[in-house]
Order: structure tokens, then sequence, then C-alpha cells
């Protein structure tokens, strides 16, 4: 393996910005923001939006959108017979 053209892999805590949810793993994106994890040592933290912590369909909390009338709309808008 070739050490000049392989990016950094490196740890970072990912923090979950909808709740107070963060862990630990390696990645190759980097930050210039930094913490201290619970092993002491200081990590770059990238953050992100939705993890499964936040996510809908790891919470349980999903929200089903009524489809009905979703096809009739659709013959209305584009002028079409039903056949």
């Amino acid at each position: 393996m070739k050490s000049e053209i392989h990016p950094a892999y490196n740890f970072v805590v990912v923090k979950d910005a909808g709740s107070d949810f963060a862990f630990l793993t390696r990645s190759t994106a980097t930050s210039e923001k930094k913490t201290t994890w619970t092993d002491g040592k200081e990590y770059p933290v990238i953050t992100v939006e939705i993890s499964s912590a936040s996510h809908p369909f790891f919470t349980g909390k999903q929200k089903l959108m009524d489809a009905e009338g979703r096809v009739e709309k659709f013959m209305q808008k584009y002028g079409m017979k039903k056949k």
C-alpha cells in the first residue's frame, strides 16, 4: 500500500446535532473542533444532523404518510382519465 496516496484514517467523535448522542469511530474526515472523550483523549468532532439516535426508522417514531387519493390527484393534474 502506497503511503502517499491514502488519506489519514484517524479516530473521530461523531455527534448528533438533534440529540445528546455521540460515538467514537474512525474516519478520513476531520474537523478543527475537538472534544475530550471518556478515555481522556482529545478527538476531532464531526457533527451530523441525523444518526441512529434521532432517525425515525431506528427510534420507532416513524410518521406514516396518508397515500389515499394520490393517484386521483395525479390523474386530475395531468388530465388523464381513469381506465
